[in-house]
């Protein structure tokens, strides 16, 4: 018929030439085109329907348009150029993930042996907007809707987990009807034509072998939340989410959940197709960073996993706001990251010896092969099909089932190594008994033996206090004390030379351009100068003195007696000297100068805290003028803090 009207058309396009002949050769040739084009073939042969056809997949018959923008409503359906821009199909029954809608055209012919009234199945259960329409005899169309922006009920003509239309009888004549398919997350249209009784019979084959995968999943849900309520374990407290979450993610995603669970509304955001492989693929990332260990063991893919949570959630809030088809593809993209990270991990712990890493594989990597068919499937790299519908949920009954048996067997083996180690204990105390029965003597020997062994303990106990307490006051790399040390030290000093009327001196040594001997020679050379710089420290001082670093280049010297002044000046000049000496780091002769200030007590400071503080004064007041050298606070001209004390009460007015 539609070549006829091109036939038509093109002939009335000819006689208009030949009637307004101004327009000249073009006109001729246009016409000429437009009528090769309109001649055209652009349809495929329609569907012919007999007795046989209850069940059959339409794919291979239906016409595809992509509807770029979404702004083609059914009316244009009769422009013939839109008409022109159907392709067929070729068995596809989805285009995957895609911001446009999509049109299927498909045109059925019953034959005289057929039955006239059929139905039509659309086997996406979560698909977002479906719309079928239907010829009217007036020349108009009817309009259904489907799909999760409508309630149940009112998006199918009969009780069924799939998209299910009654269609008008059919008659002998070619019935052309179109379907508008809308999901950025993935669409998908597998059509099959029916009988009203063969689908219920086949529906009830599925259901019962569906409500058998439920009721394994869900009765091993209950087993592990019972261990979980035991055993307070966080890893089945994330193996109980994901199974809740695959549960209720394959109701979703066979139909059921739609049918029976939330039927009176349309499917909200948080029950949809994004949002609970989302919660599930969290659940599951986080189960296998507790149970493989990985945030210790395999840091790499426990990173990864980590990701991959915080994509879930935000693919969950893209969804929120609108954001589906960016959701998706998250979604998608994810499996390139959470799948391999998570039997990567489980195949390193495996070959570590950890056993459930073993069980792991064999459940989840089940569970995981399934996810990725389904992601597939929805980005249009695998077409649905009857076989492929049913791999998640029995990915995820098998799974349970083995993991189950792995709980149940690790339950048996601490059991029995309980058993054992009760068996060994009453051995042992059953052997004792008859020992201290047999010979007392013995027994008193194994009590002496038994005490010289704590008393060796006790001994080694006291040395190991001495090293640790030893460590925590002395510099592990020069042996020297350290800043700990010097404060009680110079705390004691100060107590004691108040009581005797005695000075204490504190001198602050820094080296001088140590850091670039780090960086040109390395740290073994900067700790080598070190070493020796303290050795030489020791051998310039007097036995009563201390010496002790404080830290990277600096040292410190505290100097006790009633001539501390003097004998402060004697050893600062001498260390001048001593220290610059070179130091031998094989052929090379290492070289530093010293910069030293020194505070004394009581002239200074009367505290430990203000003389170290006027000591490290007169040190920059050294560095400040060169460094190489060595300053005693005061005399550089200025009054020191006690001094300017002094001072100021020699001024007050005697009558206050």
């Amino acid at each position: 018929m539609r070549r006829a009207n091109g036939y038509t058309r093109a002939i009335n396009w000819a006689g208009q030439e030949a009637r307004y002949k101004e327009f000249g050769v073009q006109s001729f040739l246009w016409s000429i085109v437009l009528f090769a084009f309109l001649a055209s073939p652009a349809s495929a042969a329609p569907y012919a329907i007999d007795s046989a056809s209850s069940g059959a997949a339409l794919n291979d018959s239906i016409e595809l348009l992509e509807d770029v923008g979404g702004r083609l409503s059914i009316d244009d359906m009769a422009d013939p150029a839109v008409q022109q821009r159907f392709a067929p199909a070729n068995g596809r029954a989805t285009v995957g993930q895609s911001r446009n809608p999509w049109w299927i055209k498909l045109t059925l012919q019953r034959t005289a042996e057929a039955p006239s009234q059929w139905w039509l199945a659309v086997n996406a259960v979560t698909q977002l907007d479906l719309r079928l329409y239907l010829p009217t005899p007036t020349g108009t169309w009817q309009e259904r809707r489907s799909g999760e922006r409508v309630d149940y009920r009112s998006g199918r003509d009969h009780d069924s987990r799939h998209m299910l239309f009654r269609l008008p009888p059919l008659e002998q004549e070619p019935l052309t009807l179109y379907l508008r398919s809308y999901d950025p997350a993935g669409n998908s249209f597998p059509l099959r034509l029916w009988q009203l009784q063969h689908l219920s019979d086949k529906a009830a084959v599925e259901n019962l072998a569906l409500g058998m995968v439920y009721g394994v999943i869900a009765a091993l849900l209950l087993y592990n939340l019972f261990i979980f309520f035991s055993l307070r374990d966080s890893a089945y407290f994330w193996y109980v989410l994901t199974t809740g979450g695959a549960l209720l993610m394959i109701l979703s995603m066979s139909g059921h959940g739609f049918q029976y669970l939330w039927p009176n509304s349309p499917v909200p955001f948080w029950l949809d197709r994004v949002t609970l492989p989302s919660l599930w693929g969290f659940c599951a990332c986080r189960f296998t960073q507790v149970l493989l260990q990985t945030r210790s063991q395999v840091r790499w893919a426990h990173h990864l996993l980590s990701f991959a949570c915080a994509c879930y959630v935000l693919a969950i809030g893209l969804e929120a706001f609108g954001q589906r088809n960016l959701a998706a593809w998250i979604i998608a993209l994810l499996s390139l990251t959470s799948i391999p990270a998570a039997l990567g991990s489980a195949l390193i712990r495996w070959r570590q010896g950890y056993f459930p890493a073993l069980l792991y594989l064999c459940g989840y990597g089940l569970i995981l092969g399934s996810i990725s068919l389904a992601l597939m499937r929805a980005t249009g790299l695998v077409q649905p099909a009857t076989w492929n519908a049913y791999v998640f949920p029995i990915a995820v009954a098998a799974e349970s089932i083995l993991f189950s048996f792995a709980l149940a067997n690790r339950i048996q083996t601490l059991k029995q190594e309980k058993a054992n180690a009760l068996q060994q204990a009453d051995r042992e105390k059953t052997a004792r008994l008859t020992q201290l029965q047999a010979n007392a003597d013995e027994f008193q020997d194994a009590v002496a033996q038994r005490t010289a062994e704590l008393a060796a303990t006790n001994e080694r106990l006291s040395q190991r206090e001495c090293e640790l307490q030893h460590a925590a006051f002395h510099d592990p790399l020069t042996e020297l004390p350290n800043r700990r040390y010097l404060i009680e030290r110079c705390e004691a000093a100060l107590a004691h030379a108040e009581r005797q009327a005695e000075p204490v001196a504190l001198l602050l040594i820094d080296l001088d351009h140590f850091k670039p001997i780090n960086d040109k020679y390395g740290h073994d050379a900067g700790d080598l100068m070190l070493q020796v710089i303290a050795k030489r420290l020791r051998e310039h001082v007097r036995a009563g003195d201390l010496v002790a670093r404080l830290g990277g280049d600096e040292f410190a010297v505290l100097v006790c007696g009633h001539d501390a002044e003097d004998h402060t000046r004697e050893i600062a000049t001498r260390l001048l000297h001593e220290l610059a000496q070179p130091v031998l780091y094989g052929a090379e002769r290492l070289v530093v100068t010293i910069s030293i200030g020194a505070a004394l007590y009581p002239r200074h400071a009367s505290h430990f805290a203000g003389l170290y503080k006027l000591a490290d004064d007169a040190l920059y007041s050294v560095k400040g003028r060169g460094r190489s050298g060595w300053a005693l606070q005061g005399e550089d001209g200025g009054l020191s803090a006690l001094e300017r004390l002094q001072l100021d009460v020699i001024k007050v007015t005697s009558g206050l």
